[in-house]
């Protein structure tokens, strides 16, 4: 990490080195220090950088490449996910429980391996949420949330963050709505940031960083 810049609380929230200086070891690492105010988070996604670290670290912020996207149209949806939607009974929610989203999101029971997602990151997100940049889509089942996943919206361009669930298909359900959502609001790409087998077979793929800076240039300014 000898080589990556270190912020300040006090640097302006746009203090970020160009996306194109990160690390190629660890993939992607730009930059450590400064908070999680939402200036400086929505400065960074701007720029296609995020942060991502583990609780005792700084925080960290990263442009990987390649990048990890799924366009809302190019989302596989397979015979079982579509019978699923039709019969399981689902309920689609937008926007009504971001806390328990996100609490689920980073709920050690449901991630085993360990989470990112600090009571920092929750705050953070929190407040973004109450400014009107990040959403929640949720699954229900009998009333019940089984399912979700969060992210930022800035423009036409979706930021996707985490995903959960607590029965089959529910999150892969709050998936296909948020794609079904957003091609009827014309946005243009949900950026997953990092590959997964689990995302890949959704239909995401991975674009060079350079595409992926074009495109969000291109398309972060579009209307809400």
């Amino acid at each position: 990490m000898n080589n990556i810049v270190w912020l300040s609380e006090h640097d302006p929230p746009d203090a970020f080195p160009p996306a194109e200086s990160a690390l190629q070891e660890p993939d992607g690492l730009l930059a450590a220090g400064g908070d999680l105010q939402p200036a400086r988070l929505l400065a960074a996604y701007r720029r296609g950088i995020f942060p991502w670290y583990s609780r005792g670290q700084p925080i960290l912020w990263w442009s990987p490449d390649p990048r990890a996207v799924l366009f809302p149209q190019e989302m596989k949806v397979s015979r079982s996910l579509a019978k699923t939607a039709r019969n399981r009974g689902f309920e689609a929610r937008f926007n009504t429980e971001f806390a328990a989203v996100m609490n689920a999101c980073g709920d050690r029971k449901l991630r085993p391996e360990g989470t990112w997602i600090t009571r920092e990151m929750r705050q953070a997100y929190l407040e973004l949420y109450r400014l009107g940049h990040a959403h929640s889509f949720e699954t229900c089942l009998q009333g019940e949330l089984v399912g979700g996943l969060y992210g930022v919206r800035l423009g036409n361009v979706f930021f996707g963050e985490s995903m959960f669930s607590r029965v089959s298909d529910a999150s892969k359900f709050a998936l296909k709505c948020l794609c079904e959502r957003l091609i009827e609001q014309r946005v243009a790409m949900i950026d997953c940031q990092m590959a997964t087998p689990h995302l890949l077979s959704l239909g995401a793929r991975l674009i060079s960083r350079c595409e992926f800076l074009h495109l969000l240039q291109h398309h972060i300014d579009g209307s809400l």
